[in-house]
């Protein structure tokens, strides 16, 4: 398996553990602990879940756990007026926190690679709709928090 498919893989399982963490409301170190132990790489009621990379995964999980409020504050202001975070699906929360989070904390990633991942990821419980949001809403911060990557070459 590559790189990028055990990557897709970890950002796929930290979208799914910061959702468990909001909803079950559980901690950061029991939702690693948890996935890393029955999902990352098993076999769960006949779905498999490919092998991640395991220091990726805890890198998003534990980011957007350490800087969820500034993190928020961000995606209050890159969403339309009249749809703050807090109206937005669970689920829909944890792709924007974690996709943020990582064009914040991992330059090492292309901005452009981030938001194709989790415009796909989006895509993957959602219908064309909800996935142009999000792909919207990343394209802005990108560009923000990234302006070198977007600049037109001649």
């Amino acid at each position: 398996m590559s790189k990028a498919d055990r990557r897709a893989a970890a950002r796929l399982a930290a979208v799914q553990a910061l959702y468990e963490m909001e909803v079950a409301d559980k901690g950061v170190a029991d939702i690693v602990a948890e996935f890393e132990a029955h999902w990352i790489g098993r076999e769960v009621e006949g779905d498999q879940y490919n092998p991640a990379e395991l220091a990726f995964f805890r890198d998003i999980v534990a980011g957007v756990q350490k800087d969820q409020l500034a993190i928020d504050r961000r995606l209050d202001d890159a969403l339309a007026t009249g749809w703050p975070l807090k109206r937005i699906e669970a689920l829909m929360r944890a792709i924007l926190r974690a996709a943020y989070y990582e064009l914040k904390a991992r330059p090492d990633v292309p901005a452009r690679v981030v938001i194709a991942e989790y415009v796909d990821l989006a895509a993957a419980f959602y219908g064309h709709e909800e996935s142009g949001m999000i792909n919207a809403v990343l394209d802005a911060l990108a560009r923000e928090s990234r302006p070198a990557e977007f600049v037109a070459r001649a």
